[in-house]
């Protein structure tokens, strides 16, 4: 049954992201127990990924409300969560906590892995919250029972979307180094010292903090992603999008350059971040994205076997995409409009309610169509509409992302013959502006 549910959830976590990647996974020990220490940006999606593309079987601590819940509780059980029991959630007695530190500790006995999310809630700040102390008790109650032939370790793991709100962006989930756990002496049922707990809490708070992206306000991840995709724009066609790491990796290093160039040279920060929201607003005008402004894809020979092959993509999915948004587009509808009115507002949640609204509301619309056609057509015809369904679904958002692209080519294309000195200033500030911020992250390293 968990495999069944793992395999139904990768599919469907590949379904939301247009692009998922794992890196750092041979770190991962393959046996012995493990304790994954992970951030919370984002929901249920957080522990979906981990569940699904860890290299090894984990047991999650999960909130106990989620295990009261009728769908969402099924799936904690599932996947052998284990509750844990806050202050905050209404009717939970943190006194039952203990049994939950020992079910933790029996899997770490028997060489398992579990995963928490010291932080204790998802949300949307900027870095990481205070961290709970509950994952270096455990390890600390368990190290003590463990023969030094195997010692607990800590994987820091770090996840990072692109957008986490957003309808078929990038998540990448990056394992870090671990690191062995030193056990202190304990009584049996004796609870670790406050000292090693605060020291060991503090390690894994500066392990997470190597595999996730930092910054004091909201507006420096803001300013970062737009540097990012000014800075990460080739003039040519690349043989392939970079990878998620090296984007978080050129992320990091930004985000690391922002606060010294802010404090050390305020004129040329305030320069540059108003350079560059120039640079935005006028390429949003032109419904451009700075990817779009390469020149040498605009030859004839590319231009016509981009649209020979897009034309004809589109051509064979039409029929196909078609159908698909006649049948989805109600719900597709609905979907959004139940998770914003859940959400309130949380970004951390809407992703998640997204999904869950997605899992109730696709299949109830392709059992519909199905009794629908099996009454007008017969039991084989039904059948068939209710397995081809889902297909047609995946053909109107495969039509519709490359449709998006051309139109954004075409734009791009159309700006590059009609109005080629607009085309070429908006490469040449582009260079410029790239230009100051490779010089400031010089002076930074020298600084």
């Amino acid at each position: 049954m968990r495999a069944l549910f793992r395999g139904l959830f990768g599919l469907i976590l590949r379904v939301f992201f247009r692009r998922i990647e794992v890196s750092g996974a041979e770190r991962v020990p393959r046996s012995g127990p493990v304790i994954f220490v992970l951030n919370h940006p984002s929901g249920l999606i957080d522990p979906a990924f981990l569940l699904c593309l860890a290299p090894r079987r984990v047991s999650l601590l999960a909130k106990a409300p989620l295990f009261r819940m009728p769908v969402i509780g099924f799936f904690c059980r599932a996947f052998e969560a284990i509750p844990v029991h806050r202050r905050q959630d209404a009717g939970s007695d943190p006194s039952q906590n203990r049994e939950t530190f020992d079910t933790a500790r029996a899997v770490l006995a028997r060489g398992g892995a579990i995963a928490i999310f010291p932080e204790g809630a998802s949300h949307s700040d900027p870095k990481l919250r205070p961290l709970k102390t509950g994952a270096a008790r455990i390890a600390f109650g368990a190290a003590g029972a463990l023969a030094e032939a195997s010692p607990i370790q800590i994987v820091p793991a770090g996840l990072y979307y692109r957008a986490k709100r957003t309808f078929r962006s990038a998540a990448l989930l990056y394992f870090g180094e671990p690191f062995t756990v030193e056990p202190v002496a304990l009584e049996p049922g004796e609870e670790p010292p406050a000292g090693p707990v605060r020291a060991l809490t503090a390690r894994i708070e500066q392990a997470l903090a190597a595999v996730t992206l930092q910054a004091e306000q909201a507006e420096a991840h803001a300013l970062v992603d737009r540097a990012h995709r000014i800075v990460s724009a080739q003039d040519d066609a690349p043989a392939g999008p970079p990878s998620l790491v090296d984007e978080f990796a050129l992320r990091r290093r930004l985000l690391a350059g922002y606060d010294v160039v802010r404090s050390q040279w305020p004129e040329r920060f305030a320069a540059l971040a108003t350079r560059i929201d120039r640079y935005e607003a006028a390429l949003s005008a032109a419904g451009l994205d700075p990817r779009q402004l390469a020149p040498g894809r605009f030859t004839l020979g590319r231009v016509t076997s981009y649209v020979g092959k897009a034309v004809l993509v589109l051509l064979l999915l039409l029929p196909a995409a078609l159908v698909g948004v006649v049948v989805h587009y109600p719900a597709y509808r609905a979907v959004g409009f139940v998770a914003t009115g859940m959400a309130k507002g949380a970004e951390d949640a809407l992703a998640s309610i997204k999904v869950l609204a997605a899992m109730l509301l696709f299949p109830l619309t392709w059992t519909g169509l199905g009794a629908a056609v099996w009454l007008w057509r017969g039991v084989q015809a039904g059948v068939l509409a209710f397995a081809l369904a889902p297909l047609t679904a995946y053909a109107a958002l495969v039509f519709f992302e490359r449709l998006d692209r051309i139109i954004g080519g075409a734009r791009a294309l159309s700006l590059f013959v009609f109005r080629r000195w607009a085309f070429l200033r908006l490469v040449a500030e582009r260079h410029a502006i790239r230009e100051e911020i490779v010089a400031l992250g010089r002076g930074v390293e020298t600084s």
